[in-house]
């Protein structure tokens, strides 16, 4: 029997899941391994759903959002006797080695599972469109998330023209800006609220009014829903309150940024990383996910992953605020 190769995803669907899982499938029979697919992330490992892959089964997905195998979270895993029967199921199917496709969550359960079973290999990827993970410059759907809220802002600026009016646009990014601020540069947004930074609302109605007395109509503000604001809701709410000759609408983009196409920027990301994170395991890497920085592919130890935060990019934050103007 060939040596096999596990995948799966879990945590949020990222757009790029999908041409991951084909590059993980078709780098591991280019290797001389067997793929197997686990559904339904940790859940669907202790359940025991599990199946082979070949490169039929990946093909034609590459452009299609969402993952094949199912993603989610997973309770029972937190727990010693849920890990002991997911160890129990990879033994089953003779799978020693796994790719894990997440992201802060799935990296930590991959940590303590390695810690009790070390005679399993994990290598993880970064699919999350949240692009908080330290030891990668992209992760697997950012690029996706922040042009789906890029085009859905341009749409409101049709709407923001015509009617006069003020728009504050909630972007997902519970903990991180970084959506929010790249769709803030990219779509010409008057301010960005991120939970990096505190939210100075005096500072946006100065902006607010530098544009009014230059008879600017309509305005753009892009909300990461974690901002220590509350969201899009309440910020236009408190903006009310100070800019009360502005009419002023919200709207929450949701998880519509985690559906669709991914871009080719994703689909690249994602086929690249998905056969090194497999190159990897043959190699005998364990414990740690692939990244690309500066064009390279790193290692960075799952311990230093998620309990790193990557920074925001100061010079984008200025930006915001000189093109305000």
């Amino acid at each position: 029997m060939k040596p096999r190769i596990g995948v799966f995803c879990s945590g949020g669907d990222s757009p790029g899941m999908n041409a991951a899982l084909r590059a993980v499938v078709r780098t591991a029979l280019y290797l001389g391994y067997e793929p197997i697919g686990v559904f339904r992330g940790y859940e669907g490992m202790i359940a025991g759903e599990i199946t082979p892959l070949d490169a039929s089964a990946v093909s034609g997905i590459i452009q299609r959002g969402g993952t094949i195998l199912r993603s989610g979270r997973s309770a029972a895993f937190l727990t010693p006797e849920g890990r002991k029967k997911a160890y129990e199921n990879l033994q089953k199917w003779h799978i020693a080695k796994l790719v894990a496709i997440g992201g802060d969550g799935t990296f930590k359960g991959a940590a303590t599972f390695l810690a009790e079973y070390p005679d399993i290999q994990i290598i993880g990827l970064p699919g999350t469109i949240d692009n908080d993970l330290y030891g990668t410059e992209l992760t697997i759907g950012f690029d996706t998330a922040v042009n789906i809220a890029v085009e859905a802002i341009d749409r409101l600026r049709d709407t923001a023209a015509a009617m006069g009016r003020l728009f504050l646009v909630e972007v997902m990014g519970r903990d991180a800006g970084f959506i929010a601020l790249h769709t803030a540069v990219a779509s010409g947004a008057e301010a960005v609220l991120v939970p990096e930074t505190p939210t100075d609302f005096d500072a946006i109605v100065q902006v607010l009014e530098r544009g009014w007395k230059r008879h600017k109509t309509s305005s753009i503000i892009v909300v990461a829903e974690g901002d220590e604001a509350g969201g899009a809701l309440k910020a236009a709410q408190e903006l009310q309150k100070r800019f009360p000759h502005y009419e002023i609408r919200a709207t929450v983009l949701g998880h519509i940024q985690r559906g669709g196409a991914p871009t080719a920027t994703d689909r690249l990301l994602g086929s690249l990383l998905g056969s090194a994170a497999v190159e990897r395991l043959h190699e005998g890497a364990s414990g740690a996910m692939v990244g690309l920085q500066k064009g390279e592919i790193v290692l960075t130890p799952f311990s230093q992953a998620v309990k790193t935060h990557a920074p925001l990019n100061p010079l984008l934050l200025k930006l915001v605020e000189i093109l305000s103007l």
